[in-house]
């Protein structure tokens, strides 16, 4: 695929001060991300993967390293990295139209440009009809697509899902996962996920990068390549090679 690089980390390390001493989370994390590609990153539970999407966001400090976004350092909270968390996080009192523009009010940019930007987003994903609307009034699966489309509204580089869809059922986290890849690769938006699902992991990444246990270190990053003409996470599960890619996955957690 002809992407351009967007995201450098470059050797992340980070550690932590506890009662028994110094603890290592993550050490010399490297890997770059190519313009529009997702990312699923993978691993052990308790062994930093939402610690690195929190440094990659801004949120937390690396002990030592770097991210470098489109050739730029950034450290801090930057407006180029959107961030979806499990819960969707949607202002209850506040209309879906409301909701999505809240991430552009709060930066003081909502200008009619923007309006119509929004406006768009809402069309295409078929939730225009309900911008009026209020969040109790939705199922899961579309509140889901009111918090990804408010993210997409600032227009970030970088998108970051930290268990996004892990609130979800597993009927409607199939449907809703589905419909987000679709979104994110018909806006090109580059994407990291952090998940515990290795085969959602798997459906929706063009690389997976495996952690090892704490101190995490990358143990692999696998390419998934399926070769099929309309991929979507859904049909990408019905291939001989989901199960192969799986197969692989398992062993190097295990």
């Amino acid at each position: 695929m002809d992407y351009l690089a967007v995201l450098d980390v470059n050797r992340i390390q980070k550690k932590y001060q506890a009662e028994n001493g110094e603890i290592t989370a993550l050490k010399y994390i490297d890997f770059s991300v190519e313009k529009g590609e997702f990312i699923s990153i993978v691993g052990p539970s308790g062994c930093g993967k939402s610690t690195l999407l929190s440094i990659i966001a801004g949120l937390m400090k690396p002990t030592s390293g770097e991210i470098v976004v489109n050739g730029e350092k950034i450290e801090g909270i930057s407006n180029r990295i959107g961030y979806m968390l499990q819960k969707d996080n949607l202002l209850e009192w506040r209309t879906i139209y409301n909701n999505v523009v809240l991430g552009i009010e709060i930066q003081n940019n909502l200008t009619s440009e923007n309006k119509q930007r929004v406006n768009q987003l809402l069309k295409t994903y078929e939730l225009y009809d309900f911008k009026e609307k209020y969040p109790s009034q939705l199922s899961g699966g579309m509140r889901q697509r009111v918090a990804l489309i408010r993210t997409l509204a600032i227009n970030p580089d970088i998108l970051l899902l930290d268990e996004a869809f892990s609130a979800l059922d597993y009927q409607t986290r199939l449907t809703v996962t589905n419909d987000i890849y679709q979104i994110l690769k018909q806006e090109r938006v580059t994407t990291l996920m952090v998940t515990h699902d290795i085969p959602e992991g798997i459906s929706m990444a063009d690389r997976v990068v495996i952690l090892s246990y704490r101190p995490a270190v990358i143990k692999d990053i696998i390419p998934i390549e399926f070769g099929l003409e309309n991929r979507t996470p859904l049909n990408c599960r019905k291939t001989p090679k989901f199960s192969e890619y799986f197969d692989c996955i398992w062993k190097e957690l295990s």
